[in-house]
């Protein structure tokens, strides 16, 4: 398999120096299939196995460790086993002749956090507006100024208002919101279920 340098170089070959393909072929070593292939391609070149690797010395113990794992749910957090903990229970009463890195690595794997959950936001056009406050530092008059910054966004269209204010009191709160709705040209329905 060719490294990425690999391909770098028959690239630079062929598109900078204007070398053929049975030339690169010839100078390299290469089969004049695997220079197309550099040649087309885009994507970083890596290696897939055909099926996993075996791994005798902890497929022996991979079951135990499970069970041990599961077992750890349902204890408090301070007592549940770490890796080495896990290791050295192997050695004393399995006989584990593999290393503790090998413990680890396995554990590690069997740990990794899910991927985190999200609901898709989906707004229906015309219903919802959210608003919030910032604060800026703008030159106004040769000084450097304070100001606080009014920002509501449609959240179907993404459609943007921004306003500065002096101060964020009520008057400003409700000011922003009278000129923003202005702006859109509409006032969002948001539906009021009761219960």
């Amino acid at each position: 398999m060719l490294q990425m340098a690999n391909y770098e170089f028959i690239r630079k070959q062929h598109f900078l120096l204007g070398k053929s393909i049975r030339q690169i072929s010839r100078e390299t070593g290469y089969s004049r299939q695997v220079i197309r292939k550099a040649l087309t391609s885009t994507e970083i070149p890596v290696y897939q196995l055909s099926k996993p690797k075996p791994k005798p010395v902890i497929d022996f113990v991979k079951p135990i460790i499970l069970e041990w794992l599961r077992q750890d749910e349902q204890t408090p957090p301070k007592q549940r086993h770490t890796a080495k903990r896990i290791y050295q229970r192997l050695v004393d009463e399995h006989g584990f002749t593999g290393g503790e890195s090998t413990v680890r690595r396995y554990v590690r794997e069997l740990r990794v956090s899910p991927p985190k959950a999200f609901v898709p936001l989906d707004f229906p056009p015309g219903r919802f507006a959210q608003f919030d406050w910032g604060e800026v530092t703008v030159h106004l008059q040769g000084k450097q100024v304070k100001v606080q910054v009014f920002c509501m966004r449609c959240t179907y269209s993404r459609k943007i208002f921004i306003k500065t204010f002096a101060h964020q009191k009520q008057e400003a709160l409700l000011q922003g919101h009278v000129d923003a709705f202005e702006f859109f040209g509409a006032v969002p329905q948001a539906s009021h279920t009761t219960t």
